[in-house]
């Protein structure tokens, strides 16, 4: 029998409610709460269009306010210190990764594939549990974002060969220099609006901001600049992030937060519920060893990225190990790169996925208490290297 949709879409949002209710009473993060029941209902949902459209409006949201926190002067700071990072990350959990695949006998596609699966950090799932535990003040915040926006930069290049390798098509020298053109024209066009533009309109914003009108003005420029990105074949992520940072220099952020906060806190549960419909555990477990292989290496590979790179950006030992701790779950360019497979390698994909993100929200729980067991309590050494 079909529903009206507000029918459903009311029903989703009260099974979200008494679903984050009783996580809230067994005190389990409302993310994997959010993820299971979607794989619970996954069999329920025949049409999750409009799931899928409302959590990438959350996403959009999360990662506009996450730009909102980083003015372009700080954000190329944030850039240079953690390239390093960056690089060693591309080369642990993609390359390593896609490596083991080639010596446990998988063909080279299916090993990039699998590569691709394990690469990227959940950028949507590390937000939401830096703000939900209250560590986005935490030294190690900045480094971890701005590892993020890395891989949000690299993620959208891997899918395109991906892409690009599963359709059979080549990938040309000039099919990779139109889209690095392309997010070097998303950065550069953020850059030049928010400096030359928003930089100049504190005073319209002081006029305007309370008025019911302007929240429209700010969510359509977040919903835009995203928009654009993924007409460009971008993350809107990367898009959303960029619009936040153009609003920073307007050097109002506290204010537009409050206007923007509660359409996030709607949307967002919409995402992780779309997330577990999206998990397919009807084929079994495939490659049952080489999962777990991955899994355990996953794991490490992020830690180590997150304490090497977290020391070269000028971080304790401790917030390092901190940082790398927090870092294993896997999201959302996982599952969009989990899309290109089929069969069993689907099926073997959405597990890992699964299993990543649930380890990794409670590794991410556990990280302070870890680092402090194994480092102490540290005094304060500099503005970074703090408990």
């Amino acid at each position: 029998m079909d529903f009206p949709e507000l029918f459903s879409a009311g029903l989703i949002l009260l099974l979200l409610f008494f679903a984050g209710f009783a996580g809230l009473k067994m005190k389990i993060p409302n993310v994997v709460i959010f993820i299971v029941t979607g794989i619970v209902i996954g069999d329920i949902i025949t049409d999750t269009h409009l799931l899928h459209f409302a959590g990438e409006i959350g996403i959009v949201l999360l990662f506009f306010m996450l730009g909102m926190e980083f003015p372009i002067k700080q954000l190329l700071t944030v850039a240079k210190k953690v390239l390093r990072a960056g690089m060693l990350d591309v080369v642990l959990s993609f390359g390593v990764t896609t490596g083991i695949c080639l010596l446990v006998g998988l063909d080279v596609i299916t090993s990039l594939i699998i590569g691709g699966v394990v690469y990227a950090t959940s950028s949507s799932i590390t937000a939401k549990m830096l703000e939900s535990t209250k560590r986005m003040a935490n030294p190690e915040s900045e480094f971890m974002l701005g590892l993020l926006i890395f891989e949000d930069l690299v993620a959208p290049i891997l899918v395109a060969v991906l892409v690009g390798l599963t359709a059979g098509t080549a990938i040309t020298f000039s099919s990779m220099s139109l889209l690095i053109v392309k997010v070097v024209v998303l950065v550069a066009g953020s850059v030049l609006l928010g400096r030359l533009l928003f930089s100049k309109l504190g005073p319209f914003f002081d006029r305007y901001m309370n008025h019911d009108i302007f929240l429209l003005f700010v969510i359509g420029l977040a919903l835009t600049y995203g928009g654009l990105a993924l007409y460009l074949d971008l993350s809107e992520v990367l898009g959303a992030f960029l619009a936040g940072i153009m609003l920073a220099e307007v050097r109002r952020t506290h204010e537009l937060e409050e206007l923007v906060v509660r359409s996030r806190d709607l949307l967002m549960p919409l995402f992780f519920l779309y997330f577990g419909t999206t998990i397919t555990l009807n084929e079994g477990i495939p490659m049952l060893s080489l999962l777990l292989i991955l899994i355990v290496w996953s794991i490490a590979a992020k830690i180590m990225v997150g304490f090497w790179g977290g020391s070269w950006y000028g971080l304790s030992k401790k917030v390092s190990l901190r940082a790398g701790l927090s870092l294993t779950q896997r999201g959302e360019f996982s599952i969009i790169i989990a899309a290109l497979a089929v069969g069993t390698l689907q099926a073997f994909s959405s597990i890992f996925i699964l299993v990543s993100a649930i380890i990794g929200i409670i590794l991410f729980q556990l990280a302070p208490m870890i680092s402090r067991k194994i480092y102490g309590r540290n005094k304060i050494r500099n503005n970074k290297a703090f408990v």
